[in-house]
């Protein structure tokens, strides 16, 4: 009896504790809602399976509980009680992962005319690219990287020369515009998160992953990685700034372009090369 008054009161507690928790989602900056939706009915299927097994328990603690005379009935099938089961558990897989799906799908497929920027990461820091006036990111390879190369841009492609480096762990991006995120790893697997944007993705080594967002409210944002990533992992932080397309085009100019951070016997050749 102790136990299923023990599970009962777990259940209550815990129904009262998400109604009236002072802590919930961080107010949203991007266009990502459905992601919301989606988290709801995750939590609302789950916790209604939470407290109908639990509460079942308690009543079969109570309903089943040993009385002197009376024996257990032992039926180890029930085809009737698994058939059912199996179909409860399906529908409620099917109707968790199915958003989640359609959610994935249109998060990957970014409209066309989206500002494209690629995200670094490394133990333990974030660096950024943006395309420079062509458009176009230049090729990269983990054969250019180095220290001073971090970004491993090919010198000899002309489309990579004005691209624009970003070696910082600030990011700026223009308010009420779609944004793409090419996501890169260095070395391990990192993950790309800001809280307020809800989407994010993981950076795997050896390929480009992507998703896409447009911020949609101007602050100053913390980036998370959300994937452990070595001892400094919880220091592999950075920001991004939403303001603005006029600020942004201003910071933006600030930056270096890959041609500029070249020493200019290497700039000088590339050009007679040209």
């Amino acid at each position: 009896m102790a136990l299923a008054i023990a599970l009962i009161l777990i259940v209550v507690a815990s129904v009262l504790f998400h109604f009236v928790s002072p802590w919930w989602f961080t107010p949203i900056a991007s266009n990502w809602d459905l992601l919301d939706d989606t988290i709801q009915v995750t939590l609302v299927i789950t916790g209604a399976v939470f407290v109908a097994v639990n509460l079942f328990i308690a009543w079969a603690i109570i309903r089943y509980r040993h009385r002197p005379g009376q024996r257990a009935a032992y039926e180890p099938e029930s085809p009737k009680l698994e058939s059912g089961l199996t179909a409860v558990t399906t529908v409620g897989i099917v109707a968790m992962l199915a958003p989640g799906l359609y959610v994935y799908s249109d998060m990957i497929n970014a409209p066309k005319d989206a500002l494209i920027v690629e995200v670094l990461g490394q133990q333990w820091q974030w660096r950024f690219r943006f395309p420079g006036a062509d458009g176009r990111l230049g090729v990269s390879d983990t054969r250019f990287m180095s220290g001073e190369r971090p970004f491993g841009l090919d010198p000899d492609d002309p489309y990579g020369r004005d691209d624009v480096l970003v070696d910082s762990p600030e990011l700026h991006l223009p308010l009420g515009k779609p944004v793409t995120l090419l996501l890169r790893s260095r070395d391990v697997l990192h993950n790309f998160y800001v809280p307020q944007f809800r989407a994010k993705m993981d950076l795997v080594p050896g390929t480009v992953s992507r998703f896409w967002l447009t911020p949609t409210r101007t602050g100053r944002f913390e980036i998370l990685c959300a994937e452990l990533c070595g001892i400094g992992h919880y220091n592999m932080r950075g920001y991004v700034i939403v303001e603005d397309e006029a600020a942004f085009h201003g910071w933006l100019a600030t930056q270096p372009s890959f041609a500029q951070t070249l020493p200019a016997t290497t700039a000088a050749a590339l050009s007679l090369r040209r």
